[in-house]
C-alpha cells in the first residue's frame, strides 16, 4: 500500500453502538449487504472513521487523528482499520464499485427480486401468512363504520411500512376500507421510502416482485415510459436498492393477499431522502429530474386503471431515533397533535403544505415517509384524503413510531 496515494473514503453505511467487551464501540454496517459482514471498531477509533472522506492519505490521517483527539496512533494500526473497511466493502474503491457492478448484474440476472423478510418479518407459507393476514382484516371489518359513500372509490392510499407485528391492525383497518379500490385497479404504483436512498432519488427497477403468495408481475411497459422521460442512466442508478429496502414489500404482501389469483401489475419505486429540503430552501418539485420522474408517473397513472400506495412510515420519535427524551404520556400527545396537523395537510392534498409543516422544525419529527406521501400527492393532483388508522407503535428505548392508514379520494 502506497501510504502517500491512498486516500481512503469511508461509503455511507449505517452505524449502532454497542458495548464490546464491556467497552463502547461502533458497529458499521454496509446497507446493500455486499459483503454480509459487520466491523466493530472501539470508540477510540471512532473518530478516525469521519478523517476518511477521501481528502487524507495515511500519514495525514494520523496527524489529523492526534490534533483532533490527542491519540497518536501507528500507521501500522490505521492500515489494520482500512484494511478491514476494505475487505468488508465500506470503503468507496474500485474493489467496492466492482463488487457492486456484480451484485447488480446478478439482481438484475434473477427470475424476480426475492423477499427480503418472509421468514422473520411474515410467515413464508402462503397459508400461514394468509391467515394471519385474514385475522387483521377480520377484526377490522368488525369495526368498519360505513366510511366511503357508495361509488367513492380512493385513488391512493397511504399504507405503513412498519413491521407487521407492530402495525397489523392499522394494515388491516386502511386495506379493509379499501377493499373495492383494489378490486377495481389493475394497475398499483407502490411508492417506498428508500431509506438508503440518495435526495429527490426516485429508482425503478424492472424486476418483479415475488411473495409467499407468488410472483406481482412488474409493468416494464409502464416502466420502461418513465425510464425513457427521466433517463435510464438516472432511474436505474440505485436499482440495487430495491433488493434490500423492505418499504415496497410490506405493502405488496398485503395487496398480493387481497388481489387474490387475478392479473395485476405493480410499478414499484423507490424514493430517496428529503433531507436537503426539510434543512434548506429547495423543494422537490422544483428540481428537473425530480419533476420529470413525477410528471412521467402521473401520466401512467392516468392512462390505467391505477391505485397509487404511498408505503410511508409517519414519525420516529425518542432515544432510540437520537432523541434526549423518551417518550412520555405528554411527548406522545404532543406528536399525536402534530400528525393531527400534518395529516390534514395531506388530507387536503396540499403537497407543499405537508413539506413545510416539516421543514418548519427542520424535521424533527424524522416522517422518513415524507417522500413517497409528497410524490403521491404530486401524481394524483386534487384529492380529498380520509384518515382511516393511526397509531403510536412501541419502539426501544421508550421511543415510538406513528403509522397512519390514509384513503386519498379523488375530488373532481
Amino acid at each position: 500500500m502506497d501510504n502517500r496515494s491512498y486516500r481512503p473514503k469511508l461509503r455511507p453505511v449505517d452505524s449502532q453502538w454497542i458495548d464490546h467487551a464491556g467497552q463502547p464501540a461502533l458497529v458499521l454496517q454496509d446497507r446493500l449487504g455486499l459483503s454480509g459482514r459487520a466491523v466493530v471498531v472501539p470508540r477510540t477509533l471512532v473518530p478516525l472513521l469521519s478523517l476518511c472522506d477521501g481528502t487524507r492519505d495515511i500519514p495525514t490521517l494520523r496527524v489529523a487523528m492526534e490534533l483532533h483527539t490527542g491519540i497518536r496512533l501507528e500507521p501500522s494500526l490505521i492500515e489494520r482499520v482500512l484494511a478491514q473497511l476494505d475487505d468488508t466493502l465500506m470503503l468507496d474503491n474500485e474493489h467496492f464499485a466492482e463488487a457492486y457492478r456484480q451484485a447488480q448484474a446478478d439482481y438484475r440476472a434473477a427470475p424476480f427480486r426475492q423477499p427480503l423478510l418472509a421468514g422473520s418479518g411474515y410467515p413464508s407459507e402462503p397459508s400461514k401468512l394468509g391467515a394471519l393476514l385474514d385475522g387483521w382484516l377480520t377484526e377490522a371489518a368488525a369495526h368498519r363504520d360505513g366510511r366511503l359513500p357508495p361509488g367513492q372509490l380512493p385513488r391512493g392510499v397511504i399504507c405503513p411500512h412498519i413491521d407487521y407485528d407492530r402495525g397489523g391492525p392499522i394494515y388491516a383497518q386502511l386495506w379493509d376500507a379499501a377493499r373495492e379500490a383494489v378490486a377495481q385497479a389493475d394497475l398499483f404504483i407502490v411508492l417506498g421510502t428508500d431509506h438508503g436512498g440518495s435526495p429527490a432519488e426516485v429508482t425503478l427497477t424492472r424486476q418483479s416482485y415475488q411473495t409467499p403468495f407468488g410472483v406481482l408481475p412488474t409493468d416494464l411497459e409502464a416502466v420502461d415510459q418513465v425510464a425513457e422521460a427521466m433517463g435510464p442512466e438516472v432511474a436505474f442508478r440505485s436499482e440495487l436498492n430495491h433488493r434490500v429496502e423492505h418499504s415496497v414489500e410490506l405493502a405488496a404482501v398485503w395487496l398480493h393477499h387481497l388481489v387474490g389469483g387475478r392479473t395485476v401489475r405493480m410499478l414499484p419505486v423507490l424514493c430517496g431522502s428529503f433531507h436537503p429540503f426539510t434543512e434548506g430552501d429547495g423543494r422537490p418539485s422544483l428540481d428537473e429530474r425530480w419533476r420529470t420522474a413525477a410528471a412521467a408517473l402521473r401520466g401512467v397513472a392516468e392512462s390505467n386503471r391505477t391505485l397509487v400506495i404511498a408505503a410511508a412510515d409517519l414519525a420516529h420519535m425518542g432515544p432510540a431515533f437520537g432523541d434526549r427524551d423518551p417518550m412520555g404520556a405528554v411527548e406522545r400527545a404532543t406528536l399525536a397533535s402534530f400528525d393531527t396537523e400534518m395529516l390534514a395537510a395531506v388530507c387536503r392534498g396540499d403537497a407543499e403544505g405537508f413539506l413545510d409543516l416539516l421543514r418548519r422544525e427542520r424535521d424533527r419529527w424524522k416522517v422518513c415517509g415524507l417522500p413517497p406521501i409528497y410524490l403521491a400527492l404530486h401524481i394524483l393532483g386534487q384529492v380529498q384524503g380520509e384518515v382511516v388508522a393511526y397509531s403510536q407503535c412501541p419502539a426501544p428505548a421508550e421511543s415510538v413510531v406513528s403509522v397512519a392508514g390514509v384513503l386519498l379520494n379523488g375530488t373532481g
